[in-house]
């Protein structure tokens, strides 16, 4: 098939795939829809069965309420009190008993003498009903139904009257002296209707819908009233003088579902009962079947395009074993000239990791010694003021000692006990300095042990306490939390000492002697160590402060520092995991940040 040709094709086949699609919707809607108005039929003939048994279980009702003995003694004697008093307490125990809404009986002229509400505020007694149809088809010697809604108790129902003749005439002959009626509620039908999903309603001869399962239909009617109708609702009150509008006319919220429906009669009243299948239901039926043959065309398609593609397949199979069959040559050929420029290079590359492994162990050996040497320095820079600590010992012990040989000459020995007791607090001072030197001058190792941070601090500052003192810089430590870490406690050392005599070159320019003051403060804070040391100088420069840890960067004069400092130190603590940092403090002055993660417990 050429390329040209194969977008007509597929044009053709969604064309005709479409065609299907909708032919099937329609076929599909007007099946759902027969099928609806069907099962519609089914149940209205259920619905109507039903509300014709009710109907017909009352219609006898008030034919045999006729026959009560008082009836008779009332309509002719309407002025005997206690006969009336026993027919309506005789009408209220009926209707009680039979749950109809109301019993009443009228005279000839429509006049009520006779109710089961007698004793009720909205009694019938006494009220002229002789306007109503039923009263007038009962007198006339026929049965009497209305369905209206109250002109006294305002409530909705079904009327049932019988004429009542004279006692021991026949019935049928001669004329009607009263008419007995009883008024039925029907709304229990409404509550039924409501489990149903389609609108079902109950309209009089006139059209207008009195019973339906969508409130909001009831008193309109199916199809605009005629004037003559509306006069005769106006004249028989039957729905409290409402306005009947048409449902049509109702907004399209309110009218949702009225359209094609089913309907049956309800001949002996003249009702229509009408059920209204759901057009939503019928679209949602046909576009199911829609999808169901879109699905099988789906498939179709995709099984003739699979077939089409297999056959695609294996041309372009055969095709592509002898392109493999070509390219398995080639690449024979490819390989082997590839595998030699690998093993040549495989070669230079283990020639270069040698290199690479000799270059880092240089590196490392290098740093170290760079270290230690940065140690020395420190140490070479210490020795003076070192030398003043061991020289203040030495003269006091010489001095004890003189005063200890006069003593014991004179025979006074407690005085040279006392002497030799200050001799050996002096050397012991004197050993504690040199100890410490030792220690701070070794090779650190790389064993990893406990470091006492704050004790840590004070030897460093021990260290550093001739210059402090020389330089009349006031030092102060503050301990706030007891913290412990992992590393090198020499290298720890390193890193204070270098950070506590750059505190002290930092306050050298302080013109008052009161301000020129260093503060260590050591904390906990967030799972690290924290030491912060603060000075009281001039504060870093904004220029200088980017290039702070830059191997050989410094501010000092030449002769005072390398720059290696900070580099070293910043090392130091990145190699225990740690961060040093440096910024300006808001009062003046500057703050330099040591943070070292703490083991977990």
């Amino acid at each position: 098939m050429t390329s040209r040709k194969f977008p007509i094709l597929i044009a053709v086949v969604a064309l005709c795939a479409g065609a299907v699609f909708f032919a099937s919707y329609f076929v599909a809607a007007e099946k759902a829809r027969s099928d609806l108005h069907a099962a519609g039929e089914r149940q209205l003939q259920i619905v109507a069965l039903d509300l014709q048994s009710i109907l017909d279980k009352f219609e006898i009702m008030p034919y045999a309420l006729g026959a009560l003995a008082d009836v008779d003694q009332v309509l002719h004697h309407p002025d005997d009190a206690a006969a009336v008093q026993r027919l309506n307490l005789s009408l209220q125990a009926i209707q009680k008993q039979s749950k109809v809404l109301a019993i009443y009986m009228m005279d000839a002229r429509g006049m009520t003498l006779a109710a089961s509400n007698w004793n009720e505020e909205a009694s019938f007694v006494g009220r002229d009903f002789g306007f109503r149809p039923y009263f007038a088809e009962a007198l006339a010697g026929g049965s009497g139904r209305f369905y209206g809604i109250g002109n006294i108790s305002s409530e909705p129902g079904y009327f049932m009257a019988q004429p009542i003749y004279p006692a021991g005439a026949p019935r049928g002959e001669g004329k009607p002296i009263g008419v007995m009626t009883v008024k039925v509620d029907l709304s229990e039908f409404e509550h039924t209707w409501r489990s149903n999903e389609d609108p079902i309603t109950l309209a009089d001869h006139s059209g207008v819908v009195f019973l339906s399962n969508r409130p909001e239909w009831k008193y309109h009617s199916l199809r605009p009233l005629d004037g003559k109708l509306q006069q005769e609702l106006a004249g028989t009150h039957q729905y409290a003088d409402q306005p009947i509008t048409p449902v049509a006319a109702m907004p399209k919220a309110l009218r949702r579902g009225f359209g094609d429906h089913v309907a049956r009669a309800i001949d002996k009243q003249g009702w229509q009962l009408m059920l209204f299948p759901s057009e939503a239901r019928i679209t949602r039926i046909a576009m199911l079947w829609s999808m169901w043959v879109a699905l099988i065309m789906a498939i179709a398609a995709i099984s003739l395009w699979a077939i089409y593609q297999r056959r695609r397949r294996l041309q372009e199979r055969l095709e592509s074993r002898d392109a493999l069959r070509r390219a398995a040559q080639e690449l024979d050929a490819t390989i082997a000239v590839r595998t030699q420029e690998l093993r040549v290079a495989n070669q230079a590359l283990e020639g270069k990791y040698v290199t690479l492994q000799q270059t880092e162990s240089l590196l490392r050996s290098t740093q170290n010694e760079l270290v230690q040497a940065g140690k020395l320095a420190m140490l070479g820079q210490m020795a003076a003021g070192v030398t003043h600590e061991l020289n203040q010992p030495l003269a006091a012990i010489r001095a004890f000692a003189d005063n200890a040989v006069q003593f014991m000459r004179r025979g006074q020995l407690p005085q040279v006990e006392e002497n030799l007791e200050h001799i050996s607090g002096a050397s012991a001072h004197m050993g504690k300095i040199i100890a410490q030197l030792k220690g701070f001058a070794r090779k650190s190792g790389d064993a990893i042990a406990v470091v006492d941070v704050a004790q840590t601090v004070e030897a460093a500052v021990l260290l550093l306490r001739n210059e402090f003192r020389q330089q009349a810089v006031a030092i102060e430590i503050d301990v706030r939390s007891p913290v412990q870490v992992m590393g090198d406690v020499v290298r720890t050392e390193q890193v204070l000492i270098n950070l506590l005599r750059n505190a002290i070159d930092a306050v050298e320019t302080v013109e008052y002697v009161v301000d020129k003051r260093v503060t260590v403060i050591v904390e906990h804070e967030a799972g690290e160590a924290v030491i912060r040391i603060r000075d009281s100088g001039p504060g870093i420069p904004d220029e200088v402060a980017p290039h702070l840890f830059e191997p050989f960067f410094t501010t000092k004069p030449s002769g005072k520092g390398l720059g290696l400092g900070l580099a070293i130190s910043s090392s130091i603590v990145q190699a225990m995991n740690g961060r040093l940092s440096a910024h300006n403090l808001p009062e003046g002055g500057a703050e330099f940040t040591v943070r070292l993660p703490v083991p977990a417990p």
